[in-house]
C-alpha cells in the first residue's frame, strides 16, 4: 500500500508536463524514459486499487483505467476508472473512482458520472436526475457551467439551485460525489476498499435515479 501511494503521490511531479517519445527527445531521452516509467508505475497502482474495489463488486465491472498522459502527450497523474453493469452500455452513468489532490494531500473521490466520449443528449437528461433526490454530507454536487466545474454543498437551497440552472441550461451538468481523503493514512489496501465501497452506498439511490 505505501508503495502504491508512493508512486501516485511522485507521479503528481509530471502534471502538465510534455511527454516526448525517448527516440525523438534528443538530449532529454534519459529524462523521458524515466517520465514513462514513472507514469507506467503509477498507473500500475492505481489500476491494483480498482482492481481490488472490482473483485468486491457483485454486479458493477471496472473498465479501462485512464492512461497516464492525455491525447496530447500531457502528463495526466490524476487516474480515473468507472465501474459499470454488463448490461449498461457507455451511453448510461456510471460509479467511477478519481485520484484528487486535496489540501491534506492524495484522496479518492467516488462520484455517479458518465463517460463524456460515449455522451448522447439523453445521457446529460438522465444523468441530471440525480438532483431528484434529496442530499446531505458527506456528499456534494459538482456542476459544469461554461466548461468550468465548481462544487456545492449538499444543501436543499442548492438542490434547487442546480435544478433551475439544468431547466435553464446555465449549468450543463451535475454530479453526486464524496471525497476519501487522506488515502496515504490507510494502513492497508483492504480499508480503503471498504471507505470507497461505502461511498458506492451513499451514493447508490442517487445511481438509481439515473436509470
Amino acid at each position: 500500500m505505501a508503495f502504491q501511494i508512493a508512486a501516485l503521490e511522485h507521479f503528481l511531479n509530471y502534471h502538465g508536463q510534455k511527454y516526448i517519445a525517448p527516440a525523438k527527445a534528443g538530449e532529454e531521452k534519459d529524462i523521458m524514459e524515466t517520465f514513462k516509467k514513472d507514469g507506467q508505475t503509477a498507473r500500475q497502482a492505481f489500476t491494483e486499487l480498482a482492481q481490488s474495489v472490482d473483485q468486491s463488486l457483485q454486479d458493477f465491472h471496472m473498465q479501462k483505467v485512464s492512461g497516464w498522459m492525455n491525447q496530447a502527450q500531457i502528463g495526466r497523474p490524476h487516474f480515473w476508472c468507472y465501474f459499470k453493469r454488463e448490461e449498461e452500455s457507455k451511453h448510461d452513468p456510471h460509479f467511477a473512482i478519481r485520484l484528487i489532490t486535496l489540501d491534506d494531500g492524495l484522496g479518492i473521490s467516488v462520484e455517479v458520472s458518465f463517460i463524456e466520449r460515449g455522451v448522447v443528449p439523453e445521457t446529460i437528461v438522465r444523468q441530471n436526475q440525480v438532483l431528484a433526490v434529496p442530499i446531505q454530507a458527506p456528499l456534494y454536487y459538482f456542476a459544469q457551467s461554461n466548461g468550468v466545474s465548481s462544487r456545492y454543498e449538499a444543501t436543499e437551497e442548492n438542490r434547487l439551485f442546480l435544478q433551475e440552472a439544468v431547466d435553464n441550461k446555465t449549468v450543463r451538468k451535475v454530479l453526486v460525489k464524496i471525497d476519501i481523503p487522506k488515502i496515504a493514512s490507510y494502513s492497508n489496501q483492504e480499508s480503503l476498499v471498504t471507505a470507497i465501497l461505502e461511498g458506492f452506498r451513499l451514493l447508490s439511490p442517487y445511481y438509481l435515479a439515473t436509470k
